[in-house]
């Protein structure tokens, strides 16, 4: 009677060890399941599926650890899915244009150095015109650049 009990209760166990899927079992189903999710790969030890890749966001992240959770054999879902931080691209420095009545100051300094040029200045640009040498030209146009005006306006004629 005994060894009938002992065969019995050993013939028990293996039949519940058999019926338990297996880590590559389940590995398996999951990753039919997730054929058509790339970045994403799931490994089982002991009925815990740990996920590991990418997800776009919060909603996918939760929806893939759903869909694991759901194949038999899953005990529990190490979710270690990673989200990546959204690209944000640096803010635009601010153009800085200088008032009217500061660039009006600065421009007539900076023009004075050049004979037959006259200048006017109205909502941030710099109207130029008169006559001037050809050599000449760059320089005053980077002397006036670096003012910050809203545009120059060049109606200069070149000698």
């Amino acid at each position: 009677m005994k060894i009938r009990s002992i065969l019995l209760g050993t013939g028990l166990a293996f039949s519940l060890l058999a019926c338990t899927a297996k880590d590559a079992d389940i590995e398996k189903e999951i990753s039919a399941k997730l054929n058509d999710t790339p970045g994403i790969h799931v490994t089982v030890h002991e009925g815990v599926a740990t996920i590991v890749g990418t997800c776009d966001d919060e909603t996918f992240k939760k929806n893939i650890e759903r869909s694991v959770k759901s194949v038999k054999g899953v005990k529990t879902v190490v979710n270690n899915c990673q989200i990546p931080e959204p690209n944000v691209e640096p803010a635009a420095a601010a153009v800085i244009i200088n008032s009217d009545a500061d660039l009006d100051k600065s421009v007539h300094k900076v023009v004075d150095a050049y004979d037959g040029v006259s200048v006017t200045v109205v909502g941030g640009v710099i109207t130029l015109s008169g006559e001037i040498k050809r050599d000449k030209l760059q320089p005053l146009m980077q002397s006036l650049q670096e003012l910050k005006p809203k545009k120059v306006d060049n109606k200069l004629i070149i000698k």
